[in-house]
């Protein structure tokens, strides 16, 4: 099978779901080069490049907006009802705080305010995580705020493959959709297939099989958990990996299944540690798999701070496959233990 990269099989979804599709829209600030630049030589496909190419294959459909993210969020959620499927790129999850208003009090809580009349089919793409020294105020976590609103959807790929068929799943989807890319894997290759395909919602990615410990990790954490796991199969610790790949819907059932099974759980979560996802999960395998734990779980997450800019202090900021691999070592070896 060909290989592409994680950003490829974004754009790639993107132009299958718009040939299918003719409501599918695009729009965000410079996908079609910025104000008065000439689009047809111009069109950058975003900060990062992630829609380039789609603004020749499809005129009319993939609009640059103005630097105001409270209006192209809003529009987005009433293009939605108005029987369009609005791609909305929020350049940088850190500008939530510009448009929370409407996606919160406005998108999420259609369906549910006007008694299930009300459809609004939009993803909102948005970059998050540590890594490329973009600072505290483009390089944040900011999943679990999210999660934790109803009437939202959010999805966090970790592959290529999962990039494409979560996006393709999210853009058919007749609720609002977050969708999570970390900016760090944009350049990861991966197996992907050319013909269109969705990873559905709420399913769980069983990425290695394991006796000892369960982990489970989010995003680019997923690579970060398999290489740990290769280290501690060294020592004769063998590590179950479970991608959620949503966390709204969470598949909770393939998490128990799976603590039932080694009796241990770490999570790895870039987030910070307050009310992030490694608490949550934690807490919900703590309440309902209480009989079957042998050990205390482990959070491994970034520190309560902000992202640091120093390049020193950022690679200390991210959970690395060190960490994850000691956290791992305590729950299968540790004091605390139980039999």
């Amino acid at each position: 099978m060909r290989r592409i990269t994680f950003m490829q099989a974004i754009n790639e979804a993107l132009a299958q779901e718009m040939e299918r599709d003719p409501t599918v829209v695009v729009f965000g600030e410079d996908n079609a080069g910025g104000a008065g630049a000439p689009g047809e030589d111009d069109a950058w496909g975003g900060v990062m490049g992630v829609t380039k190419g789609l603004y020749h294959s499809f005129p009319g459909r993939v609009l640059d907006t103005p630097i105001s993210e409270s209006a192209f969020i809003g529009a987005a959620a009433g293009a939605a009802c108005s029987g369009l499927r609005p791609v909305a790129e929020l350049m940088f999850v850190d500008f939530m705080g510009v448009c929370f208003d409407q996606i919160f009090n406005q998108a999420a809580k259609f369906r549910y305010m006007f008694g299930g009349k009300a459809r609004t089919p939009m993803v909102i793409r948005t970059m998050y995580g540590a890594g490329i020294r973009a600072a505290g105020q483009h390089s944040q976590s900011l999943y679990p705020i999210f999660t934790h609103i109803p009437g939202l959807k959010v999805a966090i790929p970790s592959s290529p493959y999962d990039a494409k068929g979560l996006m393709i799943q999210a853009i058919r989807d007749d609720d609002p959709v977050i969708f999570f890319e970390n900016k760090v894997l944009y350049a990861v290759e991966g197996e992907v297939p050319e013909e269109s395909y969705t990873v559905p919602f709420g399913e769980a990615n069983f990425v290695r099989e394991g006796d000892d410990v369960t982990i489970v990790a989010i995003g680019r954490m997923v690579s970060f958990a398999e290489q740990a796991a290769e280290e501690l199969a060294g020592d004769g610790i063998e590590c179950e990996i479970l991608d959620p790949r949503t966390t709204s819907p969470l598949d909770e059932e393939s998490i128990y299944e799976s603590v039932e099974n080694t009796g241990r759980l770490v999570v790895v979560d870039e987030s910070n540690p307050r009310c992030s996802l490694a608490s949550d999960i934690a807490a919900l395998v703590a309440q309902n798999c209480f009989e079957d734990l042998k050990a205390a779980p482990k959070m491994v997450t970034a520190p309560h701070t902000p992202p640091p800019f120093s390049p020193t202090l950022e690679d200390a900021y991210v959970p690395d496959p060190e960490r994850i691999a000691a956290a791992a070592r305590e729950v299968v070896e540790g004091a605390g233990a139980r039999a």
